[in-house]
């Protein structure tokens, strides 16, 4: 299996094999944005579970009860809180998190108590917090700054590297469509949107984009000196760079995800609901979307772009034609004539080969026999004369006058 995978990435690098990533990218555009639009249903159906972080409230975390069952604690919030429905979530095995709307001092105390019996725990196993709504709109106001601010860094600092403005505008694409997925997954699943999430959710842009990266510097490497062959377009040469990066990103993948599905199973299943939980499944998703952008939609981003610019355009049709047969040059277009003594061309013009004054070639090389001269007689002179022609920028050549000098 092993053998087959590594002979499969050998034929992708070499280009025996090519995948059309980038010659069929409308159907990976209709893909994502399908999935895109069918989670952010699902999503609005659902709705944000934002965490206390960002709402703000009071929260109660009971520690060693025997049963963890939520609807005690439901029942004993209801009767102090009646028109606001808690968050329960058990931790671990033996711990029950309520979160409610925030409580003066006096409520948090009575609620604590009535907690405590509910669960037949002593009143010092339960531990009270509170976040006001000033602290958490902070919070929300620091998470977006922070966002931003990031992609605008980044954004700089590719389009430096790249040297093109194009090629971050296309990585920063890609990176649109990675959050979007994530966040739809996250909000489908339910899991409660805290700080941790941010955090997670930075580090898969920083993921996604070291992985476009990787795919557009062996882009710059194909294209290098793009116009000076005639057997590859742009497109061809991008499409050949995701192949080339295929096997590698898919490889580093799956490293990466092994650990994050660990740490997601354990805080999913495990501990319970938490910070390890919250980071792990952004990784996840995140890890797995950065992966499809880089290799299915940012080199077609990059070549939709691109293909536009004067010099690819004209590179692009060029190549085209001669697949088709005919002339790499334009119908009409003429061409300067270079000859031995003025290599950089003439200011004559000729037509394209196949019109109707198409140049034939001369009958005789620089080196051919040329006619006897009647009036000379040495041998020797003749030959001289013959091996050291007179070069000319007229089109026919003169033969030279007789006679010894």
């Amino acid at each position: 299996m092993s053998a087959t995978f590594a002979r499969f990435g050998n034929d992708l690098h070499a280009g025996r094999r090519i995948i059309p990533l980038v010659s069929r990218r409308k159907t990976w555009y209709l893909l994502s944005a399908i999935t895109i639009v069918l989670l952010a249903v699902l999503a609005g159906v659902r709705g944000p579970n934002l965490g206390i972080e960002f709402t703000g409230g009071s929260e109660f975390q009971i520690a060693g009860v025997s049963d963890t069952e939520q609807s005690s604690a439901r029942d004993v919030v209801r009767e102090h809180v009646p028109d606001r429905e808690p968050k329960v979530t058990v931790l671990g095995q033996d711990t029950v998190r309520v979160q409610t709307e925030q409580l003066d001092s006096t409520e948090t105390a009575t609620l604590a108590q009535d907690l405590a019996a509910a669960y037949e725990v002593s009143p010092e196993a339960i531990s009270t917090s509170y976040i006001g709504p000033v602290w958490s709109g902070d919070v929300t106001q620091k998470m977006l700054r922070g966002v931003v601010v990031f992609l605008m860094l980044v954004a700089g600092m590719m389009a430096l590297y790249f040297r093109n403005l194009k090629a971050s505008l296309a990585a920063m694409g890609a990176l649109v469509h990675d959050m979007l997925i994530t966040a739809g997954v996250y909000l489908v699943v339910g899991f409660e949107i805290t700080p941790g999430t941010v955090i997670g959710f930075l580090t898969v842009m920083g993921y996604s984009l070291y992985d476009t990266i990787v795919v557009f510097d062996k882009v710059r490497e194909n294209t290098d000196g793009l116009t000076r062959q005639r057997r590859r377009t742009f497109a061809d040469q991008v499409q050949l760079a995701a192949n080339q990066t295929l096997v590698r990103s898919i490889n580093t993948s799956v490293v990466a995800l092994l650990p994050i599905g660990s740490i997601l199973a354990i805080g999913a299943f495990l501990l319970g609901a938490g910070t390890l939980k919250d980071i792990s499944l952004a990784l996840f998703i995140g890890i797995i979307a950065g992966t499809y952008s880089s290799i299915f939609l940012a080199p077609g981003f990059l070549v939709e772009l691109r293909s536009r610019e004067p010099e690819i355009a004209a590179h692009t049709a060029g190549v085209l034609r001669e697949r088709r047969g005919e002339s790499a040059e334009a119908p009409g277009e003429s061409r300067r004539i270079t000859t031995a003594a003025d290599p950089a061309g003439s200011d004559l013009q000729e037509p394209a080969p196949d019109g109707p004054f198409a140049e034939k070639p001369a009958p005789d090389g620089p080196f051919a026999e040329e006619p006897a001269d009647p009036g000379t007689d040495s041998e020797p002179e003749v030959t001289r004369e013959r091996r050291q022609p007179r070069r000319t920028n007229r089109r026919h050549r003169t033969t030279p006058k007789g006679g010894h000098r």
